[in-house]
């Protein structure tokens, strides 16, 4: 057991010095555009079609579970004011999080672990290439950027998809939905809403490089730390989730 609980303090530590340095190396995006431009590509355009079909169910599930039950008490009118808040607080950043943890993570943590067990990174250390500059910063910086736009494509075909469905099931009036969806939005709705993406991105990114430059012991490795370094991150976009919701929105921005 304590042997354990060292080994989980070696590796927190481990991962904070790699932080560090992927920190300290952030001006190198600018040497490598390239590379940056690629991983923006593959993590936000490649990714937009799973977010949005993830974006629009979800907005359509909460607009049917929230109407039949505010409908017992005559209260249909509530739902557009439900489903913006429940998307832009909570289903848009933690299902955008949760589908680009298992989506990106998996593919750093395979990339860069291939790498590892195939040399390629001592190989660009030989060569006088530093890998976290030209492989985690870019990952990372991608990630951070590319979150919050996703998170908006969830939140808004979420809140579109509920509004024809609860329009359909409901007969709520579209332009009477629209209205009381915009108006219940508050700005520190918004504001806790669009971070949480920005730290998603960050740790999920940074949690899996980690796991991938890391990785021993062959194929087997490989698939372990892939495992990983995709519950990892998703772990830690639900943790941010209660960090955000509990302390930030009801304890700082409530004022």
């Amino acid at each position: 057991m304590l042997k354990k609980f060292l080994f989980s303090i070696q590796k927190l530590q481990d991962y904070s010095l790699l932080l560090f340095q992927i920190i300290k190396g952030i001006p190198s995006c600018f040497k490598y555009r390239n590379e940056t431009l690629n991983e923006m590509y593959w993590i936000g355009a490649s990714a937009f079609r799973l977010v949005l079909a993830a974006g629009l169910f979800e907005g359509i599930i909460l607009a049917v579970e929230t109407g039949h039950q505010l409908s017992s008490f005559g209260a249909e009118s509530l739902v557009g004011r439900s489903v913006s808040l429940g998307m832009v607080r909570e289903l848009g950043p933690v299902i955008t999080g949760l589908l680009l943890a298992a989506r990106t993570g998996a593919r750093n943590a395979s990339e860069i672990g291939g790498m590892q067990l195939s040399e390629q990174i001592d190989a660009m250390r030989a060569f006088g290439i530093n890998p976290i500059e030209k492989l985690m910063v870019p990952k990372t910086i991608a990630a951070v950027i590319m979150f919050l736009p996703l998170t908006l494509v969830a939140d808004f075909v979420g809140i579109i998809g509920g509004m024809f469905a609860t329009n359909i099931s409901m007969h709520v009036d579209i332009s009477f939905f629209w209205t009381s969806a915009l108006t219940a939005l508050g700005m520190k709705d918004i504001i806790v809403g669009y971070l949480k993406p920005i730290f998603f991105g960050f740790f999920i990114s940074t949690i899996t490089c980690y796991y991938g430059y890391t990785t021993k012991g062959g194929t087997s490795g490989l698939g372990k730390s892939t495992i990983n370094a995709v519950v990892m991150s998703s772990l830690i976009v639900i943790i941010l989730d209660f960090v955000f919701t509990q302390i930030i929105w009801m304890s700082f921005l409530s004022y």
